[in-house]
């Protein structure tokens, strides 16, 4: 108020008043004015190569944190790897941590959903000469990687809409088919539903680098690829690979260690925090490449 009190009003016009209370504050001789703070980034890297985002999203859920966690892998520090309790000698599923922690991966994910005996995907998936479902089934989506060749790309999500399959197949030693989420043209094609539950999700950005993708909170898939769709991931394919208490994906990095774990079907009035990964038979996990320590 004592500048007020310096100042007969009456004699001052309000335009005049406006620019004085707005005028920036004198500047020392020689001194810069302060650059604006910039964003605070919504990455963090764990690594080279390895970095993990979370985003509130923008339509909260009705349990839980509402955060879209997403791992962002490039293909020049990281290699993918499919690993099957089919192929082991125990035929043992495990948690995606277990899968991790015995097989030195910096990270794992749902590879797929599975069949009622705990062993195979519901659709085509192999590696190398181990094949744990030889069905080719209608779902549009096949990741592959392993190439056959340095020429090609290390990591392909390939649309049956727009890519020929029958091409590419044998261009690459390993092969998970799951249901798409994002169309080779950028649309959401998953319809509405009422049912809502914790999502894992496998996709790329348009540079190449792979997305893990986890989310918790319960959305239907309709508005949670909404949601994605929304995001700053410059996403260009999504494909799903596991709902409910079974998505989980686990990364362990340097000395820093995140579990993540999804929980039942909201519609069944049980959204808990499990305590531990439940055992699943398939997992895509993230192997450091050679010379790339954490």
């Amino acid at each position: 108020m004592m500048i007020l009190d310096s100042i007969r009003l009456t004699h001052v016009p309000l335009l005049t008043l406006v620019l004085f209370f707005l005028s920036p504050l004198p500047v020392s001789p020689g001194e810069s004015p302060a650059p604006p703070s910039p964003p605070p980034s919504a990455w963090q890297e764990l690594e080279p190569g390895l970095e993990l985002g979370e985003f509130a999203a923008p339509v909260k859920s009705e349990s839980g944190d509402s955060i879209i966690r997403v791992l962002r892998i490039n293909p020049k520090y990281f290699q993918l790897r499919l690993l099957n309790a089919s192929a082991s000698p125990d035929k043992k599923s495990l948690s995606a941590r277990e899968f991790s922690e015995r097989n030195h991966l910096a990270a794992a994910i749902n590879a797929s959903m599975y069949q009622q005996d705990f062993l195979r995907s519901v659709s085509l998936m192999k590696t190398g000469d181990h094949v744990n479902n030889s069905y080719f089934s209608k779902d549009k989506n096949i990741l592959v990687f392993d190439p056959e060749t340095d020429a090609l790309p290390p990591v392909k999500l390939l649309d049956v809409d727009c890519d020929d399959f029958s091409f590419w197949r044998n261009q690459y030693r390993t092969l998970v088919q799951s249901i798409r989420m994002i169309s080779c043209t950028g649309a959401n094609v998953w319809y509405q539903s009422p049912k809502k539950w914790s999502t894992a999700a496998v996709g790329l950005d348009q540079h190449g680098k792979v997305l893990f993708l986890h989310v918790r909170s319960p959305y239907s898939t309709h508005d949670l690829v909404e949601i994605v769709l929304g995001l700053p991931l410059e996403i260009d394919r999504l494909m799903y690979t596991e709902g409910g208490p079974e998505a989980q994906l686990y990364i362990q990095a340097k000395n820093k260690v995140y579990e993540f774990l999804g929980s039942y079907e909201s519609s069944l009035g049980n959204f808990e925090n499990p305590s531990k990964g439940w055992p699943i038979p398939n997992v895509i996990g993230a192997v450091r490449k050679s010379g790339n320590k954490p």
